[in-house]
């Protein structure tokens, strides 16, 4: 290999860092498309479960675009941190902003008065507090993450396994998103079900904010060793998520939502054992 060949290998050319900022860009205007699906659903009266589910289904393609284009960056080696930067505020604005509002306008805005109508102010109050709440905790989880070096979650997993300290960002989103699309965008009326959903909520916010650990799927290489089987996994995954989307998303977001519950719980009757 030539030495010329090395230093186009080692310093790409700028025009290839535009790349990774295109899926960035897809990113935000996947949740700018959420924010006004959200807000068309509202402004009519009952709701529009269309407007709501088209909503949840941009937060889902604006996770595949978050997770490309800091693999993008990573094969092409056009790191960088504007790259960095424009990540963490896509991130706000598409999984923090865009699902805070169609928590509160799915869960709570359309819910019918109970017997004691005043409750319903002070649901709706309420309402916006946790959905604001999700925001700030997202932001929070963002900027520990931006000026952390090498973080450890409180309870240490397996020994060179990567994992996120708390749930990312666009999981928790993803958790609002596969809800209602689950639903098939129809909001939510009965109050009883808008404080189920409110506890969802604020479970949500706090394990982003929180140390506990959350797989990163950092080491999965479909380069490796047997890659036919992981072409495979993922192919059986994508064909699971177009054909039955409504269960696959929700399963798929519950279960990396109680993984870090588990593992929490896991780590903590060890550590009792231990001590005993």
């Amino acid at each position: 290999m030539s030495a010329e060949s090395v230093e186009v290998r080692r310093n790409p050319r700028r025009g290839m860092y535009v790349l990774p900022s295109l899926f960035t860009a897809g990113n935000i205007a996947a949740g700018y498309y959420a924010i006004v699906q959200s807000v068309r659903a509202a402004a009519i009266p009952g709701g529009d479960p269309v407007a709501f589910d088209h909503a949840s289904l941009a937060l889902c393609v604006a996770v595949i675009f978050d997770g490309l284009d800091g693999r993008v960056a990573r094969l092409t080696q056009t790191q960088s941190d504007f790259g960095r930067e424009f990540d963490s505020l896509a991130d706000v604005i598409t999984f923090g902003v865009a699902p805070s509002l169609l928590a509160f306008l799915w869960g709570i805005q359309f819910v019918m008065p109970p017997i004691y109508a005043p409750g319903l102010d002070k649901l709706h109050s309420f309402g916006m507090i946790i959905c604001f709440l999700f925001l700030i905790c997202g932001a929070c989880r963002l900027a520990r993450f931006n000026i952390a070096t090498n973080p450890q979650p409180g309870n240490p997993g397996r020994p060179g396994r990567k994992y996120f300290v708390g749930m990312p960002i666009p999981a928790g989103a993803g958790v609002v998103c596969s809800v209602v699309h689950f639903e098939n965008g129809s909001p939510i009326t009965d109050w009883h079900y808008s404080v189920l959903w409110l506890a969802l909520v604020v479970g949500t916010s706090f394990l982003m904010v929180s140390n506990w650990r959350f797989w990163s799927g950092k080491e999965l290489n479909f380069g490796g060793a047997q890659p036919v089987r992981r072409v495979l996994l993922l192919l059986v995954v994508l064909a699971l998520v177009i054909w039955f989307s409504e269960y696959a998303l929700l399963v798929m977001a519950m279960i990396y939502l109680m993984s870090g519950v588990l593992a929490r719980l896991a780590y903590s009757v060890t550590r009792r054992t231990a001590r005993a």
